[in-house]
């Protein structure tokens, strides 16, 4: 990388996190456009029988265990997740309003926790980008005074250099990460609501 790119680069990480730090001061490490919700709202996203009583008794029915797995799997079409839900409800006869306060129950516990865990890891990764921007901002300085001091040493400038155009590769790949991961609490939101809806209706 030749030099004028790297300051380039190294000016847009400032850029960036001055941008990022205009962001809701609550949640310092929460770097995605979406507004950082930390719990989701049971009535957001259903609008079934009362739930309050339910608690973990899903887990001790195994066909409504193994169904909430296969459900809150993103690797399981929405389509396909959907009917499975509506099948199950409507095969439960006399008991399908409690079959689809359980499955709701089970599914809304594990997809909520699965939105938790993304979003950790997305701050645990923010924070890692702050401090290899501050580390990458403290090389630059160090470069800086190398190059214009009278008796450059020219093995320490190739170190800095190198340090720098690393760490800058790191801190571009990781931020890619960052946009592309910030769309997966949604995505796990839009899940849980039109499964929700789906597990409601069928229960009607």
């Amino acid at each position: 990388m030749r030099m004028a790119p790297l300051r380039l680069a190294v000016a847009a990480i400032g850029v960036a996190w001055s941008a990022a730090n205009a962001a809701d001061p609550r949640y310092p490490d929460w770097p995605c456009a979406q507004a950082k919700v930390p719990e989701l709202s049971v009535a957001a996203v259903w609008a079934g029988p009362p739930i309050d009583a339910a608690g973990e008794t899903w887990k001790n029915d195994p066909k409504v265990k193994e169904l909430v797995a296969r459900l809150a799997a993103r690797r399981t079409p929405l389509e396909d997740a959907q009917k499975a839900a509506e099948d199950f409800v409507a095969a439960s006869g006399a008991d399908k309003g409690e079959k689809a306060k359980l499955l709701f129950v089970g599914l809304f516990q594990e997809l909520n926790r699965q939105r938790t865990e993304v979003m950790d890891g997305i701050e645990r990764i923010t924070h890692k980008e702050k401090e290899l921007a501050e580390t990458i901002r403290t090389d630059r300085a160090e470069l800086s005074e190398a190059q214009d001091s009278t008796s450059p040493d020219q093995q320490k400038i190739h170190d800095l250099t190198s340090r720098l155009e690393w760490g800058t590769r790191i801190y571009e790949d990781r931020r890619k990460t960052i946009r592309y991961v910030c769309e997966v609490p949604t995505v796990i939101e839009r899940r849980l609501f039109t499964l929700g809806r789906a597990i409601a209706q069928a229960a009607e």
